[in-house]
């Protein structure tokens, strides 16, 4: 544990990642090693500037996995991903071990951290109030799986069906989807603003609420929690003021806890760019029937291929698109598969544990390949 403070400490590296042959805005890590087994990363850019931030963090004893997609730009994903794992550290030491009450203070304490930063910046920078992220993480620990997450980014685990079916693969979704788009989601809201009879209006062919977002839960987004700062006259420059007679959207998160099985295969853990294009069973399927290195890039290059094909292109077509433009025909897409070997009965080796300390991060940007920035820059700019 004391690695990883170490590495959450200083900006994080990318290790051993690189560019997809053909495709200037993809990277990938085909498969390193965790306490457990082995994972995959791959990501790919569609907007100007990446909005989806990952990390995996790896211990002997731990493995850490986080997804973090942003909107309205990349300021909060990227202050997620080099503060939110450091606060799961704090209080999990604090607190003698993981738990719920941990991650619910930890991202509790992002969400704070990131308030104080608006504060900060609004005079320079007051769209910062309207940029916000989903948050996914999952940590494995002592063979319990947790799952957290705010926003729709997605936790799918695939293991082994019962019975006359060994052979095949099911797939269990170990998240909740807190877009307005979900029937249940949108009620949940609508429950909980009674007096507002347009607090989720269908617009631009989606639910959203009040005609903006379609996330329910997230980290940021502080005009639309914070009355304080939709009245700001900087802010109101800036954008339309959103009424508000209490926040319309939370950053408290749904967790999950689960003991890993003998059956349980795999997890894939993805933003809403994977999910738009293929359900979970698909997912799950192309990753038990293939090979492991590289199965997280073979993913989203078939996430890729629904979107050529719903455009009536070729996927070559698809890659020759430059980013931002390229956000017309798909998102920002990540997506980490995690094996869960040990969990089957084949324990990891020493060796395998030892090559398991590290700490594994998308690049900021992939386009410029750059793994500096985020709130650093952001705060230089103000002083």
């Amino acid at each position: 544990m004391m690695m990883m403070l170490r590495s959450l400490s200083r900006p994080l590296e990318r290790c051993l990642g690189i560019r997809a042959g053909g495709d200037a805005l993809m990277w990938h890590a085909d498969l390193k090693p965790h306490a457990s087994g082995d994972f995959s990363i791959a990501v790919v850019q569609a907007n100007n500037c990446l909005e989806d931030q990952s990390q995996v963090f790896t211990s002997p004893f731990a493995t850490y996995v986080g997804v973090y997609d942003g909107h309205g730009g990349p300021e909060a994903s990227r202050f997620v991903n080099k503060h939110l794992f450091p606060f799961l550290h704090k209080f999990a030491t604090e607190q003698g071990g993981l738990s719920a009450d941990v991650i619910k203070k930890a991202f509790n304490a992002t969400e704070e951290e990131f308030l104080r930063l608006v504060k900060r910046s609004l005079s320079v920078r007051p769209q910062i109030a309207s940029v916000g992220s989903c948050c996914l993480v999952g940590a494995i620990s002592i063979d319990v799986l947790y799952v957290a997450n705010l926003g729709d980014s997605r936790a799918v685990l695939g293991r082994k069906a019962s019975g006359d079916k060994e052979n095949t693969v099911v797939a269990e979704r170990l998240s909740t989807d807190h877009n307005v788009g979900v029937e249940e989601v949108r009620k949940e809201v609508e429950e909980l603003h009674p007096d507002d009879s347009h607090i989720v209006v269908y617009t631009r062919g989606v639910w959203r609420i009040k005609g903006i977002i379609q996330v329910s839960r997230s980290i940021g987004d502080v005009y639309l929690k914070k009355p304080e700062f939709y009245r700001d006259p900087i802010f109101q420059q800036f954008g339309n003021p959103v009424p508000l007679k209490r926040p319309v959207i939370t950053a408290e998160p749904s967790i999950l806890i689960r003991k890993l099985k003998p059956q349980d295969q795999f997890l894939i853990f993805a933003s809403d760019g994977l999910w738009e294009q293929m359900s979970d069973e698909a997912a799950v399927n192309i990753v038990f029937k293939n090979p492991r290195a590289g199965i997280a890039r073979r993913l989203v290059r078939a996430a890729l291929q629904e979107v050529a094909k719903k455009r009536e292109m070729r996927y070559s077509d698809i890659k020759k698109i430059k980013k931002g433009i390229r956000r017309h025909f798909h998102d920002d897409i990540t997506v980490i598969v995690i094996y869960l070997d040990k969990h089957r009965g084949s324990f990891c080796n020493k060796r395998t544990k030892q090559n398991a300390m590290g700490c594994t991060v998308a690049p900021v940007d992939i386009y410029s390949f750059n793994a500096d920035g985020g709130d650093e820059d952001l705060l230089q700019k103000i002083t």
